[in-house]
């Protein structure tokens, strides 16, 4: 028997976070069936275009699974590359999301973004993959978030840069040799090298 639109369409969402418009026509699945499936409280629109399964499942990083839905060229940077990996005490209230300098920037409704511009290997070094509900989700290491975090620092304070360093350096989740990399690469080798030298001393 060929599924039914509807029953395609909800075992899809079941698998991933997010349905987008662009995953319905790929599916053969009309957007009426959504609008219909929306209407009946089984999907949940959260943005143009964009539907999840009511009373799926939800985790603390919904918000990274959204975006990367919305932007899948971007890279989960700074404060929320921070909260995933559980360190620090800041509280993002966006998804912070690495763009290339070239890029549109994205009209999202939801989750709210706040866009950085990166290029060369400040873009493309220290990317790692996880799933996220379903969804795969980029987000950078935590030794390329915290160079991130000094290059941004007169965005989001010096402070989070150096609670995160000395949070990540003390659980013993990074490397120096991993730091120095990425310092080099972030081109702040010589604002981090003071800090870095007190961590070793």
């Amino acid at each position: 028997m060929v599924p039914s639109q509807r029953s395609k369409l909800l075992r899809y969402a079941r698998r991933n976070s997010v349905v987008s418009r662009a995953d319905l026509s790929r599916l053969g699945i009309h957007p009426e069936t959504a609008n219909r499936l929306t209407r009946e409280g089984a999907l949940s629109r959260i943005a143009p275009g964009q539907y999840r399964l009511l009373g799926g499942n939800i985790t603390e990083h919904h918000g990274l699974a959204l975006a990367a839905a919305a932007v899948p060229k971007g890279v989960v940077c700074l404060i929320s590359a921070l909260r995933f990996h559980d360190v620090g005490t800041q509280r993002a209230h966006h998804v912070w999301i690495a763009l290339d300098r070239k890029q549109r920037k994205p009209v999202v409704e939801y989750p709210p973004l706040q866009i950085v511009r990166f290029s060369g290997d400040a873009l493309t070094a220290g990317i790692e993959e996880h799933s996220i509900e379903g969804q795969q989700v980029r987000v950078y290491t935590l030794a390329k978030t915290i160079a991130d975090c000094f290059k941004y620092r007169n965005k989001i304070g010096l402070d989070v840069a150096l609670e995160a360093l000395i949070d990540g350096w003390r659980s013993r989740r990074v490397l120096m040799s991993d730091l120095d990399s990425y310092a080099r690469i972030c081109r702040v080798h010589n604002v981090m090298m003071p800090y870095l030298e007190t961590l070793v001393a």
